[in-house]
């Protein structure tokens, strides 16, 4: 679907993308040709989303920045065709624009949708279509995803797909600006996590002791996770992922030398696939609704 309406345009600098801008003057930068990606969120007059630009110029590199998706796993698969983090980042996205909508956290916004084809189906044998609505009032991002199973109930779908549950994992993977990876401190977490790095438990504290030289952990928070940056200026500036089960784990992940924190949403963790640890799973026919909040400010 090509968008029609006069919020969303089109803009070839500083790379080609879509840019959707609130009248209080919040953007989205949006690149859905190149995995449906959100390479760019400005509120309060501030660009929250780390994004290099010129690793991105070269299309066979790995992206590093703005909202890659993780689909329809999380992490890798051992023996599976699908690739790292599955192969949503990877493919082509619809995009439309979304008017503002009535209740909190529903200003207006995009909509980014992907469905199934005879590439993905060779990988993973499923009919789904996948939508992600961002929507932005002043200084939130708030996120719903919409994960349906489109197999026949009865017979098979147009891509020969017969009824069955669609199984899933699902993961955002923001990168957030920081000035010093030395100044961030991270709130809410619990006080063990799981290090990705040599696959086992660990304390949370020794985990955030080394964000300068690099860490990849998993934790269950019970309430909103928030990534201060106190060497911002004006005071410092702040970020708050509050999630919504199941989507309700938490990725931490730095790469240093680069200035940015990972702070990503997952509903399961590496493996569920095969481990069936909190793996989702959607009935034929039936749709399934996950939602994430950032809410940014400075000071």
């Amino acid at each position: 679907m090509t968008p029609s309406t006069p919020f969303l345009q089109q803009r070839s600098e500083p790379y080609p993308h879509w840019s959707s801008t609130t009248a209080t003057g919040d953007e989205l930068r949006i690149v859905p040709e190149r995995g449906g990606l959100v390479t760019g969120w400005r509120s309060g007059g501030e660009e929250w989303l780390y994004f290099d630009a010129e690793r991105y110029a070269d299309p066979t590199k790995s992206i590093r920045g703005g909202i890659p998706v993780l689909f329809p796993i999380c992490g890798g698969l051992p023996g599976s065709p699908l690739p790292q983090h599955g192969f949503a980042r990877d493919l082509p996205w619809q995009l439309e624009e979304l008017a503002a909508a009535a209740g909190a956290s529903a200003g207006p916004g995009v909509r980014l949708s992907l469905v199934d084809t005879d590439a993905t189906r060779a990988v993973f044998p499923h009919a789904f279509t996948l939508e992600l609505d961002y929507r932005l009032t002043p200084g939130c991002l708030a996120i719903t995803a919409r994960v349906s199973n489109t197999s026949a109930v009865d017979g098979a779908s147009a891509g020969g797909v017969i009824a069955q549950p669609l199984p899933f994992s699902l993961g955002l993977h923001p990168y957030f600006a920081v000035q010093d990876l030395a100044a961030v401190r991270l709130e809410g977490l619990p006080e063990r996590c799981f290090d990705h790095i040599p696959m086992a438990e660990a304390a949370t504290a020794g985990q955030l002791e080394r964000l300068t030289t690099g860490v990849d952990f998993l934790a269950h928070p019970s309430s909103a996770v928030r990534l201060v940056d106190s060497a911002a200026p004006a005071g410092g500036r702040w970020i708050a992922m509050e999630t919504q089960a199941p989507l309700d784990l938490a990725v931490v992940w730095t790469e240093p030398p680069r200035p940015m924190v990972c702070l990503e949403p997952w509903t399961a963790p590496r493996g569920a696939m095969a481990s069936g640890d909190r793996l989702l799973q959607v009935p034929p026919g039936e749709t399934l609704e996950l939602a994430c909040t950032y809410r940014a400010g400075v000071g």
